[in-house]
């Protein structure tokens, strides 16, 4: 019972850390970009929002065509089974003929 108690808190010990390191790293990471960039905040901010602007039109472009693909797949797979009901609507038909003869 102590053995598991034990692993416990290493397990969240090395969690933990692990957190803490990536954190850290993230905090450095975002002070060392400002620190070197090379052009103003203004400036960077108008790019991210530009390149925001084309990632959400690019995005509505993709779903569009994945919308019209799936539409027409829908459609031609109405067609299939609308022409396979008929067939079998038709072989039920000839069966009961010739039950009825």
């Amino acid at each position: 019972m102590e053995m598991q108690s034990e692993l416990r808190t290493n397990t969240t010990n090395q969690v933990l850390s692990m957190f803490s390191g990536l954190l850290i790293g993230a905090v450095v990471g975002a002070a060392a970009m400002l620190l070197y960039a090379p052009q103003s905040g203004e400036k960077t901010r108008d790019q991210i929002r530009q390149k925001s602007i084309e990632i959400r039109d690019m995005t509505n472009e993709a779903m569009e065509e994945a919308m019209a693909k799936t539409r027409q797949k829908a459609h031609q797979i109405q067609g299939i089974v609308q022409k396979q009901a008929n067939s079998l609507e038709q072989s039920g038909q000839d069966v009961m003929e010739v039950l009825d003869q």
